[in-house]
């Protein structure tokens, strides 16, 4: 029953948060309302996220966030298993832009003022249009944003971290601005993949040290991914003693066999 109601909660909420806040941006983006530190647009998708947060009783332990470069721009790389992956970044992050799939801007009201606030579209299926968003992504960092990607592409199943796209690293040294590498932990737990539930509990972002992109080029792309899995699937191990999947694999395992192989977190350090 509990469960029932924050999920019912964070739905209801969801909608009118949306509704209200997302007008707020699509009218502030048709009066011209300038995109600035600290502005309309930096603030509601906090405001948004922190909503739908509180209503379900979700926590966010930070680590690392000295790593987050203040008010320099960074290229955040996350992990990705869960809907509230998205909202618990948006909570702590400072000045940011995600680059988010295509079907989350055909939304009514939430898709026009993710557009008016910035935010990326990325279609997935369509290489081509997929490194035009990325080309959007770079003029958004030399406008003095940080950029939010998901390198495993969507969602997964459970925490061993999937092979990367090298998209994101193709934007990093395009922007040539540190790649800031975060896992995060907990989310599965409150919402995971293709559930509808909602549950309380507790997320742990962890910001790690930043991988330069100094004098690295197109040609070192692949090395600069695998520098910055190394480094996520390093902390997860040590962490939460879950191992990494092939960093290319040639046949993904099931969401059954990822969810046998997830194993049982070690004290958050």
């Amino acid at each position: 029953m509990i469960t029932f109601i924050r999920t019912v909660l964070l739905y209801a909420t969801a909608v009118v948060a949306t509704i209200i806040l997302g007008l707020m941006v699509i009218i502030a983006g048709l009066f011209g309302v300038e995109d600035k530190p600290g502005g309309i647009y930096d603030k509601v998708p906090r405001w948004w996220s922190i909503a739908v947060m509180r209503v379900v009783g979700v926590k966010v332990r930070v680590h690392g966030l000295e790593n987050a470069g203040g008010d320099s721009p960074r290229i955040f790389a996350s992990n990705h298993v869960s809907w509230f992956d998205v909202p618990a970044l948006a909570k702590i992050l400072p000045r940011y832009k995600f680059v988010a799939k295509a079907e989350l801007f055909k939304v009514p009201i939430f898709g026009r003022a993710m557009r008016s606030a910035g935010m990326i579209e990325i279609q997935r299926e369509n290489r081509k249009a997929a490194f035009g968003a990325y080309e959007v992504a770079a003029e958004r960092i030399r406008a003095g944003n940080s950029v939010v990607v998901f390198p495993e592409g969507t969602r997964g199943h459970a925490y061993p971290l999937r092979p990367f796209k090298k998209g994101p690293f193709v934007l990093a040294i395009a922007a040539g601005v540190p790649i800031v590498p975060i896992i995060m932990h907990g989310t599965i737990e409150i919402m995971r993949k293709g559930s509808i539930w909602a549950h309380s509990g507790t997320i742990d972002i962890h910001l790690l040290e930043p991988v330069s992109t100094t004098s690295v080029d197109y040609d070192h792309r692949e090395a600069l991914m695998q520098t910055v899995r190394t480094r996520m699937a390093d902390a997860m191990r040590e962490l939460y003693g879950v191992e990494a999947l092939p960093a290319s694999a040639s046949r993904l395992p099931s969401s059954a066999e990822l969810l046998s192989s997830d194993v049982a977190p070690t004290e958050t350090r």
